[in-house]
């Protein structure tokens, strides 16, 4: 039995302490002990608030139970001490319910009043419209006419209201440094406000089981500053440039065409282009655009372990589904050809 316990004690603070070191590991961002926002702030101060809480009233129950486990211990006959035996003591009894609820009163104010304060947002807040897919995040700027996806692009500073829905299942969409979870649900809105102290890049995640690839949707949000922002939104609402003909962006172009890419994908070539794509009733999928102005894509979980933009892309290109299990993107059977020039199109609309 003691070496069950020994046993058990050991995987106990092996577990401990090894989600002490995920959280200072640069791999794994993913951490609500580094806020970079007041709403992450807010949670925060109430976590750490709670938390000495009930370290300071676990220590004085535990200290409590070890000292009568010490004083009252059995022992011989002639030494024993027998605690003093009470019932029906009604100050006792007033005093361990008022003390509960004081401590529960202590910790409520402070939570409810966060609460109410992190769930709305303000009016003067900038709004993005934000729907969760099997398996990636679109983001919509009506106030700009912006559309992208799997990376939200910020002012830093200013508050951000994201309005939230899901087009097929429940998702949850969680950027852990700038604030808590919130549920993306089918055919409702739901709010969350976003603001990020200072520039950056924050990582983001789908806190809801939502499918086969639920643990590779993933998002970023870049905060920046109001004039990069800007300039960021005014890179966005230009049109992609059609390629020269004979040129690997051309023949690319043509991939893109011929290959069914335009039935899930939309790009916003100029009114005046002979071949303009939008297909907007057949969209399920991020418009392209501006697509190489994305630092990631594929539900922001490529590239990764120091793969190029380019090399990730040629990946994503020859087998959809083997890189995320059960995604709608088929594999179209590209040659090594056909995948070179689809990766010089789609790297040319920056």
């Amino acid at each position: 039995m003691l070496r069950l316990i020994r046993g058990a004690t050991v995987a106990a603070m092996a577990l401990l302490l090894g989600a002490c070191q995920l959280i200072g590991n640069e791999d794994a961002p993913l951490t609500t002990f580094r806020p970079a926002g007041p709403n992450a702030e807010r949670i925060d101060d109430l976590f750490w608030l709670v938390f000495w809480i009930a370290t300071a009233i676990f220590v004085l129950v535990m200290g409590a139970l070890v000292l009568i486990l010490f004083v009252f211990r059995d022992r011989k006959k002639e030494d024993a001490r027998e605690p003093k035996q009470l019932h029906g003591s009604p100050k006792l009894e007033v005093l361990w319910t008022v003390i509960p609820a004081l401590i529960l009163a202590v910790i409520a104010v402070p939570t409810v009043s966060s609460v109410f304060e992190l769930t709305g947002c303000e009016d003067d807040s900038m709004r993005v419209e934000l729907t969760g897919h099997q398996w990636w995040f679109e983001f919509h700027y009506p106030d700009q006419g912006v559309d992208t996806a799997n990376v939200l692009v910020i002012p830093a500073g200013e508050e951000v209201c994201l309005e939230m829905t899901s087009d097929d299942v429940l998702h949850n969409f969680w950027v852990p440094a700038l604030h808590g979870k919130r549920y993306l649900v089918p055919g409702q809105t739901t709010l969350l406000r976003l603001e990020a102290s200072q520039p950056g890049e924050f990582w983001g995640h789908c806190a809801e089981f939502c499918g086969l690839s639920h643990s590779l949707m993933r998002t970023r949000v870049q905060a920046v500053s109001r004039a990069e922002f800007d300039e960021w939104v005014a890179a966005q609402l230009a049109p992609a440039n059609l390629p020269a003909d004979g040129t690997p962006e051309f023949d690319g172009y043509q991939v893109f065409l011929n290959k069914g890419c335009t039935q899930c994908h939309t790009i916003r070539f100029d009114d005046e282009a002979s071949s303009n794509i939008v297909l907007s009733e057949l969209f399920n999928g991020p418009d392209l655009t501006h697509f190489a102005s994305r630092n990631v894509f594929a539900g922001a979980v490529l590239p990764e372990g120091g793969e190029t933009h380019e090399q990730a892309l040629a990946r994503w290109l020859a087998d959809p589904p083997n890189v995320k299990p059960g995604s709608f993107m088929p594999n179209l059977a590209l040659t090594a050809q056909e995948i070179e020039d689809l990766i010089a199109f789609l790297e040319s609309n920056t």
